[in-house]
């Protein structure tokens, strides 16, 4: 029902504006008495297969929303009820943040596969963490931490840390990203001397705690192979508990629309299909890299349930889905899990 007639209908509209309809319908549905029952009957799926221990959380299946969906930390719980264990919010900043211009959200349909530019729009780390005191959450939640876009590189440690303080008591692990496509400048914190020393100012924080907090790097999809050698050295020597690989791409390689239309569209990430088996790759590599000790969190061209378990017998612990979300609809962790039921 929903590739057929759903999303023909919301493909009609502006991706953005339907997805703040999209969360506004969300909130407002699962305020009816019941309707979180019934959305959770069907979509929810619970198997001791699916169980699994990732750095020290125990999540009851393997599939969670990605990074980008809850920018402002408002659906996490109406999202638990179609069957994610996690969600990950953000990406939060100290100050809240207006982003890129519009237009910045673009459908590629016969890619199955988005463009963005958003430029980490959000309402800042004091909101995200009202919203979260507000509504109890019923599910895991990563924060997705970053740097405002006025915030020069040499003072990027400090806006970090400032969201990695405002939210320690609020997650249930962090995601430190530097690979984001759509903030100038941000992708030089991927260097490894600047990236040692912001996970090093995290960890001093997180390890002054009484109960430290898992803390994760999020990678991009295009780094080479010395890079990724280089990252499996920072997780070990910084001592963090694992990489989410991969964000969005900058690359336009082997799209069915034309060159034209991309070309149109401009600067921003590149998600979806299309990213599939590059992050795949990429996951691949690093598990195998670092004899499976560094836990992989597996994002990018997850459209159905195959792709999902392939980025586990790449070397995943768990996975995320945004475009998948979009373009497979609802059911999609429904999906996953069954399959992976079977598999497992």
């Amino acid at each position: 029902m929903y590739q057929r007639l759903i999303r023909p209908l919301f493909f009609l509209f502006d991706p953005e504006s339907i997805h703040h309809f999209v969360g506004f319908m969300l909130r407002l549905v699962c305020n009816i008495p019941g309707v979180s029952w019934l959305l959770k009957k069907r979509y929810v799926v619970e198997h001791p297969s699916l169980e699994r221990e990732v750095f020290g959380i125990r999540f009851p299946n393997p599939v969670g929303i990605a990074a980008g969906f809850d920018k402002e930390a408002r659906l996490y719980n109406q999202l638990a009820c179609f069957g994610f264990s996690h969600v990950e919010v953000g990406t939060v900043t100290p100050k809240g943040q207006p982003g890129n211009p519009k237009p910045r959200l673009f459908r590629l349909p016969a890619d199955q596969a988005l463009i963005n530019r958003m430029g980490f729009n959000n309402a800042g780390v004091e909101v995200f963490a009202k919203n979260l005191r507000k509504n109890k959450p019923s599910l895991i939640i990563g924060g997705n931490i970053g740097k405002n876009t006025l915030t020069p590189n040499e003072m990027a440690t400090d806006d970090y840390c400032c969201c990695f303080r405002e939210l320690f008591d609020l997650v249930d692990y962090f995601v430190v990203n530097v690979s984001c496509p759509n903030i100038a400048n941000l992708t030089k914190l991927q260097d490894k001397d600047e990236l040692l020393a912001l996970l090093s100012a995290v960890q001093q924080i997180n390890n002054s705690k009484p109960k430290r907090k898992p803390v994760l790097l999020k990678i991009a999809p295009d780094l080479n192979q010395l890079q990724l050698d280089e990252v499996i050295d920072i997780v070990q020597e910084t001592s963090i508990d694992g990489i989410i690989a991969t964000n969005t791409s900058t690359l336009r390689e082997n799209l069915r629309t034309s060159s034209t239309k991309v070309k149109t569209i401009g600067n921003g990430g590149l998600s979806g299909k299309p990213l599939r088996d590059t992050s795949t790759r990429v996951i691949e590599y690093l598990h195998t890299r670092s004899e499976g000790k560094i836990p992989i969190i597996g994002v990018g061209g997850i459209m159905d349930a195959e792709d999902a378990l392939d980025k586990i017998k790449a070397g995943a612990s768990l996975v995320q889905v945004y475009t998948g979300f979009v373009f497979s609809g609802p059911a999609i962790a429904r999906r996953i899990n069954k399959r992976l039921i079977g598999a497992l």
